[in-house]
């Protein structure tokens, strides 16, 4: 069955065709929730909400992006409201008084690997992995950041900057050996 037919048949509440879309992306959705709340039982929560959420809202669905991307959009969303829900982010008073981030600026001097990279993400604080893995991994802009995080695009860039700096400290710190 072709996915326009699925989603049509989704609008209807077609149960059926429900589940035949829901096995189609939970695997992948159950990825990217677990890249921001790094719990299985969590992620397994938020993506039963965000499904539960895009079957809701299917009317609202053009067609204008591919459906994975609208419903990657919508787990995103939930992932940063558990995040927000579980602690309050606030933005320190130094963060729109810092220089703005290059955006080209991601290059190590020497090989580490994707696994390393992945586990020294994930070992950064709350804010700048957010940021971090929403620019690198998931492609969003700052303005685009900002508005899903509640933040300003300043303090979105400083983020970037800091997280940026944190996570080459940590390859560094693997690559050298100064690590503890």
């Amino acid at each position: 069955m072709l996915q326009t037919d699925l989603i049509k048949k989704c609008r209807q509440n077609d149960r059926t065709a429900q589940m035949a879309l829901y096995r189609k992306y939970c695997d992948g959705m159950f990825h990217v929730a677990l890249r921001y709340v790094r719990h299985d039982a969590d992620a397994e929560d938020i993506l039963q909400e965000a499904f539960i959420r895009a079957f809701s809202k299917l009317d609202q669905y053009k067609g204008e992006v591919s459906f994975g991307a609208w419903l990657k959009r919508i787990v995103i969303n939930k992932c940063i409201d558990f995040i927000k829900a579980k602690k309050e982010l606030t933005v320190g008073l130094d963060e729109g008084f810092v220089h703005l981030a290059d955006d080209n600026d991601w290059e190590m001097e020497t090989d580490v690997s994707m696994a390393e990279v992945h586990a020294s993400m994930e070992a950064l604080p709350e804010k700048y992995r957010q940021v971090v893995l929403l620019y690198l991994v998931e492609g969003y802009d700052h303005q685009e950041i900002s508005q899903i995080l509640g933040i300003s695009e300043t303090a979105c860039r400083t983020r970037l900057l800091r997280g940026k700096g944190k996570l080459k400290e940590r390859l560094k710190e693997i690559v050298y050996g100064t690590g503890s």
